[in-house]
């Protein structure tokens, strides 16, 4: 077993932890880093579950091992969410129906945090990103009433 202590800034924090050569991102921050929000869905990319920002960017990290994540940024739901645009994505997903297991929300939320941030577009938030609960008009009319979007049909 290989075993490296790797140092990220993880939602603006250093954090100095060790991780075996094969826990990928998302099982580093669950369980080294005790951040739960990021889900762990497919385990292969397929979902978006499991979405976070490294280094301002979003990826899937159940492909990213947690040692290349050494020496950048992360940002993870818990980092995104006390964001006012983001409080308003939260509410826009509840009264807009874009949720209901919950599961997949804290990917889509990062991704519309991302969105938001570079003026990206509901492709950008649905890319890689698949719900199975709602059918994904309440979650494009959310995004769009968080974008700021007239409401334009499906």
């Amino acid at each position: 077993m290989s075993i490296r202590t790797i140092t990220m800034r993880v939602n603006g924090v250093v954090r100095t932890e060790d991780a075996e050569h094969h826990t990928t991102l998302a099982e580093h921050l669950r369980t080294a880093l005790r951040l739960t929000g990021t889900h762990i869905g497919c385990g292969t990319g397929d979902c978006g579950a499991c979405v976070v920002l490294l280094d301002g960017e979003p990826v899937c990290s159940c492909l990213v091992l947690a040692m290349q994540a050494d020496g950048r940024e992360v940002s993870t739901v818990e980092g995104v969410v006390g964001r006012d645009d983001l409080t308003q994505a939260r509410r826009a997903l509840i009264e807009e129906h874009g949720l209901q297991c919950g599961f997949c929300t804290p990917g889509l939320l990062v991704r519309m945090a991302h969105a938001v941030r570079h003026g990206g577009g509901e492709e950008d938030v649905l890319a890689g990103h698949l719900c199975r609960c709602t059918g994904y008009g309440g979650i494009r009319a959310a995004w769009r009433r968080t974008a700021g979007a007239p409401e334009a049909g499906l």
